[in-house]
C-alpha cells in the first residue's frame, strides 16, 4: 500500500507548503509542472503495457487488440452506468463548497476538508493506482497524483487553513482499501497472471487517456473507462 501513504504524504506536504508560502506559484512554474507531470503520467502509462504485454509480435497484437477492445467496451458501459456524470456532479457539489468559501474568505474548514475528500478520492487516476498498486506494487501512479494533489492542497489551505490538510486521512484509508481489494479479493478472480496483466495493460491506457487531461489537450470522460479494468481479464478468458 506504498501508493496510498505517498498520496497521502502529497497531500500533507503540499499544505505545509501552502501554510508556508505566502505568494501562489507563478503561472510559468505551474505550466511546468503540468508538463512534467503529463510526461511521467504518460511514461507510466506506457511502461504499464510494456510490463505486462509479451510473447511472439501475433501474441503482443493479440493482448493490445483485447486491451483496446477491454477500453472501448468500458467506455461504452460506463456511459450506460453513467460513471462520467457521477463524477461530475461530486465534481460540482465540491466545486461549489469551494465558491463559497471565494465569495467570503477564509472558508469553514469543513467545507475545505470535505471539498478536497470528495475531489482527491473521486479522481479516476486514483483507483486505476489503487489496482495497479495492489495487483503488481505498481505505486508511481498514485505517487504522481500525491503530487497533483499536494499542489492542490497548496491553494486549499489559503482558503481553509491547516484543517484541509486532514484530507489526508480520509484519502489514505479510501486508497489502502482499494488496494488491499485488489491484491486480497481479486486474488482468486485472476487466477493466472496473464490476466492480472490484462488489468495492468488496460490501466496503462487510461493513464495515456488521463495524459491528454493533464496536458489539457482533449476532454476525456476518465470515468466513463474504468469498468475496462474489470472487461480486460473477462474479454482476456474468453478470447484469449
Amino acid at each position: 500500500m506504498t501508493g496510498a501513504f505517498l498520496n497521502a504524504l502529497g497531500i500533507l506536504l503540499g499544505a505545509l507548503f501552502g501554510v508556508a508560502r505566502h505568494e501562489p506559484l507563478t503561472l510559468r512554474t505551474q505550466k511546468s509542472c503540468q508538463s512534467a507531470l503529463g510526461a511521467f503520467t504518460a511514461f507510466c502509462g506506457l511502461q504499464l503495457i510494456w510490463m505486462n504485454i509479451g510473447g511472439n509480435f501475433s501474441g503482443v497484437l493479440k493482448q493490445l487488440f483485447l486491451a483496446v477492445l477491454a477500453i472501448v467496451l468500458g467506455n461504452l458501459l460506463g456511459k450506460v452506468l453513467g460513471l462520467q456524470k457521477i463524477s461530475n456532479r461530486l465534481g460540482r457539489y465540491a466545486a461549489g463548497l469551494l465558491a463559497r468559501a471565494e465569495k467570503s474568505p477564509p472558508g469553514r474548514p469543513g467545507d475545505g476538508f470535505w471539498a478536497a475528500t470528495i475531489l482527491f478520492c473521486a479522481a479516476p487516476m486514483g483507483i486505476v493506482g489503487a489496482v495497479t498498486d495492489g495487483l503488481d506494487n505498481y505505486f508511481s501512479p498514485l505517487a504522481i497524483k500525491g503530487v497533483m494533489d499536494g499542489l492542490a492542497m497548496a491553494s486549499f489551505v489559503k482558503q481553509y487553513r491547516w484543517s484541509a490538510g486532514l484530507t489526508a486521512i480520509p484519502v489514505c484509508l479510501f486508497l489502502a482499501g482499494l488496494t488491499w481489494l485488489a491484491q486480497h479479493s481479486l486474488e482468486n478472480v485472476l487466477a493466472t497472471p496473464v490476466l492480472a496483466h490484462s488489468v495492468n495493460a488496460a490501466a496503462g491506457l487510461i493513464l495515456c487517456a488521463i495524459t491528454l487531461v493533464i496536458l489539457q489537450v482533449r476532454r476525456v470522460e476518465i470515468a466513463n473507462y474504468l469498468p475496462a479494468l474489470a472487461l480486460a481479464p473477462l474479454l482476456t478468458r474468453w478470447l484469449g
